[in-house]
């Protein structure tokens, strides 16, 4: 089942689990927004409007694009002007679409298990040792034979 929406004056096709880029939004409650619709498909393949129809989804990043570089010139006039651009955007995961009675519901992202740190070799206590033997006197340097008189 997928469903037709509009934000930020596009149109996207959008199925249970997609992560869509749209123009910047302000976020619903608790990072949920929903969309105006303006189709869904059916089972059967067939594409209409339904007014009881919506499309729910979940804020996952806000951000801004790669810069656009936007250069005016005109020759022989020396004007030249250089401005750059960065859209604001905001990635949104369908996670439900509800039409005609029925709800289609994307699956749960599975969590994110916090990495352990890492120990820094200074503060291991085994590593004091090795530490010290590293730091030795430092070397000597050679002296230059004297130069021979004549």
């Amino acid at each position: 089942m997928y469903a037709v929406i509009r934000a930020g004056g596009k149109q996207y096709r959008v199925a249970p689990g997609d992560v869509i880029r749209v123009e910047k939004l302000s976020t619903g409650t608790d990072g949920q927004v929903e969309f105006p619709v303006l189709a869904v498909s059916s089972e059967a393949g067939q594409v209409a409007k339904q007014a009881d129809a919506r499309v729910v989804g979940e804020v996952m990043q806000e951000g801004r694009g790669a810069k656009i570089l936007v250069f005016h010139y005109k020759r022989k006039k020396q004007y030249k002007k250089l401005r750059g651009h960065r859209q604001a955007f905001t990635a949104v995961r369908i996670t439900e679409i509800a039409a005609g009675g029925q709800s289609f519901k994307a699956p749960e992202l599975p969590k994110k298990e916090a990495k352990p740190k890492k120990v820094k070799e200074a503060e291991a206590p085994e590593a004091k040792g090795s530490a010290k033997k590293k730091a030795a006197a430092p070397k000597k340097a050679a002296k230059k034979p004297a130069a021979k008189k004549k």
